[in-house]
């Protein structure tokens, strides 16, 4: 089956909505405002493409491909990355809301996640190798047997890491947010 091109285009203000998109390649195609929530996408590659104001929510992934994809104010709740392919996946997240989105197993080296809601997202066993988290909200966030190495948590906050689950060598935390590390001692710090 061969898929559908679309190379350098733009879609803007577009209703996906618990609608299937299926075997389409994008190239450098930019999104704007445009809504997939509850939809399903598969066999669907993304190459440098750039989604702005879009809603992810509950979107259901079948042999996706993310290669260098940027996500500006865009809602990825719910949203299951881990079953993406793993082939060149690289993606960024700019003041994003991904609350519940789960990453399990990923490899996310370098990746940067900046103003964004990460609420209970789940990090388990990720590679997040100097990976920077700047003026994030990581609250619930899960990080288990996840690599830390020099991942930057330095502006962010509400994270609470187990560094006797996690790799966490060289990684970087400021105060207050570096007592997220202790959380599982129930201690008081004045």
């Amino acid at each position: 089956m061969s898929s559908t091109l679309h190379q350098d285009e733009t879609f803007k203000n577009k209703n996906y909505a618990e609608k299937r998109i299926a075997v389409r390649d994008f190239d450098g195609c930019h999104f704007d405002n445009c809504d997939f929530s509850a939809g399903t996408l598969s066999m669907v590659d993304f190459v440098n493409c750039m989604f702005i104001n879009c809603n992810f929510s509950n979107l259901k992934w079948n042999g996706v491909g993310l290669k260098d994809v940027q996500f500006i104010n865009c809602k990825l709740v719910g949203v299951d990355f881990s079953v993406c392919n793993d082939f060149l996946f690289t993606v960024s997240f700019k003041e994003c809301q991904l609350d519940f989105a789960t990453f399990f197993q990923k490899k996310l080296k370098k990746t940067k996640f900046e103003d964004c809601i990460l609420k209970e997202t789940d990090f388990a066993e990720v590679d997040l190798t100097e990976t920077i988290f700047k003026n994030c909200t990581l609250e619930g966030a899960v990080f288990e047997k996840t690599n830390l190495f020099k991942a930057d948590f330095r502006t962010s906050t509400n994270y609470t890491i187990d560094p006797e689950k996690n790799i966490m060598k060289k990684a970087k935390f400021a105060y207050p947010g570096v007592l997220g590390l202790l959380n599982k001692y129930d201690i008081l710090i004045d």
